[in-house]
């Protein structure tokens, strides 16, 4: 688990190196200047993510009730009648007739 928290805070920080690269930045700023655009560009991503996560979680909320009335109904019926796995034709009895 530990070995995940660092490898993610790498790629996190290789992925800031990047962003300050692709902004024509990284030659022409300080070691400190360079230590709070990655702090900035961190804050920034989290506040991105907590917002994309909320729109996923509002998202499946708005849908989970639609999902549970499909699977009650689906389910409700199979409880009533038996499974069929064919609807091609009429069913065939596995023992032959004499």
């Amino acid at each position: 688990m530990r070995q995940r928290e660092v490898l993610r805070r790498e790629r996190l920080k290789r992925e800031a190196d990047d962003a300050l690269r692709d902004a024509g930045l990284a030659n022409r700023l300080d070691q400190e200047k360079r230590n709070l655009f990655e702090q900035r560009y961190l804050q920034e991503r989290r506040k991105i993510e907590r917002e994309l996560n909320m729109e996923t979680e509002t998202k499946r909320k708005q849908e989970l009730p639609a999902l549970n009335e499909r699977l009650k109904k689906e389910f409700q019926d199979t409880t009533t009648s038996p499974v069929t796995t064919s609807t091609n034709g009429p069913a065939v009895s596995a023992s032959p007739k004499k």
